[in-house]
């Protein structure tokens, strides 16, 4: 019996490119011709922050953990409750910290004795309305909180803002390689690549901190958000002939 030969065909050129899968290319970041510039350059906007994050913490002494814990709770209610009467949603309301530590009495050569505990609760606090914030600071320190910590300033959507450092981090990058390539006696051709390098998003910021205000502290408490940079850093390849 004679085996069966089996001969490949042989497809033109046309046929061929359509049997096999296109290859797919990427342009060299190195051009064949003509001369590269790699830029830096970092592209900045201006925004008022809208957001403040806040703590607002009760800390709560007692002589035993059961008594430090039930007075916490009672002031931190309270807090609590005056922090909705303010409007502030509850998505913007979250427990940070719960601690519970006792308090030790040192002495030389004896070993350390409790000698009560301390109990701390604190609540982090968004506020999307930042001229009313100090009100709603003074407000929580009148039902019992005794630890502020905070402001942080930040932008709640910053994309638009981030976008428009895009752009002029590539008009800056844009204008540096014109600049070189006319002391080279050059011209910029196109582009080759961007890379984008990192962004701040203006946010957070810590502009101030309140600690431990007395219960009977005038309500002047004030916030000014000013302004944040947005920033945005590009590296960017230019061709020039």
């Amino acid at each position: 019996m004679l085996a069966a030969m089996v001969v490949p065909a042989i497809l033109p050129g046309a046929a061929l490119a359509q049997a096999l899968p296109a290859p797919t290319t990427v342009e060299p970041l190195v051009p064949a011709a003509g001369t590269v510039l790699d830029v830096s350059a970092e592209g900045r906007t201006t925004r008022v922050p809208d957001l403040a994050t806040i703590r607002a913490g009760v800390v709560s002494q007692g002589a035993t953990a059961a008594a430090a814990l039930s007075d916490n709770a009672q002031r931190m209610a309270r807090v609590l409750a005056a922090v909705k009467r303010a409007g502030v949603a509850d998505r913007d309301i979250q427990t940070a910290t719960v601690q519970l530590q006792p308090q030790y009495r040192y002495g030389d050569n004896v070993p350390p004795t409790i000698t009560g505990y301390q109990a701390t609760n604190t609540l982090s606090i968004r506020f999307r309305d930042i001229a009313r914030s100090g009100t709603v600071l003074d407000a929580l320190v009148a039902q019992g909180a005794n630890q502020i910590d905070g402001p942080n300033l930040s932008i709640d959507n910053p994309d638009a803002a981030l976008d428009e450092a895009r752009t002029d981090a590539v008009r800056r990058a844009r204008a540096r390689a014109e600049l070189y390539a006319k002391a080279a006696g050059m011209r910029v051709a196109r582009i080759v690549s961007i890379t984008e390098n990192g962004q701040d998003a203006g946010g957070p910021e810590r502009p101030m901190m309140l600690q431990a205000m007395a219960r009977d502290a005038a309500p002047k408490t004030s916030i000014a958000p000013g302004e944040r940079d947005v920033t945005v850093n590009v590296s960017v390849r230019f061709l020039l002939n």
